[in-house]
């Protein structure tokens, strides 16, 4: 993977990467676009299959914050980091404080928060090394149920705009992943009437999902967006 390349193709400002051997922690920070103010994104701790894979996507998300700022007349940039490893490891605090470290040497470039593998309990071993952490515990928390009713209110729109009203009772809506935002918006389109149909590769998941809302489980190869 050639980074400058992709760095100049979608126009950011800074890709960092941090390792500490102590704990295990591999860390990569991507600033897409300061122009508005510092750059907001959320930490994604996954597994991934690659260290092109892991810096291909907070490339991709650090650029789609830019824009959701944007839209949103919000006076902050697009930033987005991931930590490489296991989500599921206990010893947290470790793994986020050396986190924490690493966005502090940034002095508030970039502002962090919640993203999928990581808590509001993790920000809080990151605010233990730096200020620049959003998505505390008793503050603003856990983004989640405010994301899912932005895409829920944000699928009403498209639909007014399709069939004339914003109604989607009756609808079949396929929903890709059942975590935290998935599962609060299903709670929204269920409510409503429409007919779910969803899938992850976590099947505890998809299982919890289903009995809450009576939505039809299939496999991820079998959903309606996988290649044919």
């Amino acid at each position: 993977m050639d980074i400058l390349a992709q760095m100049h193709a979608l126009g950011h400002e800074q890709v960092l990467l941090s390792h500490d051997p102590s704990c295990g922690y591999f860390g990569i920070i991507a600033i897409h676009d300061t122009t508005l103010g510092p750059a907001l994104g959320g930490t994604r701790f996954w597994q991934y299959g690659s260290t092109d894979e892991a810096i291909t996507d907070a490339l991709r998300l650090a650029r789609g914050m830019t824009y959701k700022a944007a839209v949103a007349g919000i006076n902050l940039g697009g930033g987005k980091s991931v930590i490489v490893g296991n989500n599921k490891r206990t010893d947290r605090e470790v793994v986020f404080r050396a986190h924490g470290r690493f966005i502090q040497t940034l002095g508030g470039r970039y502002i962090t928060s919640e993203d999928i593998g990581t808590s509001p309990a993790d920000m809080e071993y990151i605010k233990l090394e730096t200020d620049h952490v959003a998505g505390l515990l008793g503050l603003s928390g856990d983004p989640s149920p405010v994301t899912a009713y932005g895409v829920y209110m944000g699928m009403k729109a498209a639909a007014k705009t399709r069939w004339g009203n914003d109604r989607l009772t009756g609808r079949t809506v396929a929903v890709q992943g059942c975590g935290h935002v998935a599962t609060h918006l299903c709670r929204h389109l269920h409510a409503e009437g429409v007919s779910l149909v969803v899938t992850d590769i976590d099947a505890g998941k998809v299982q919890r999902v289903v009995q809450e809302t009576g939505a039809r489980a299939v496999a991820p190869d079998a959903a309606p967006w996988a290649p044919r």
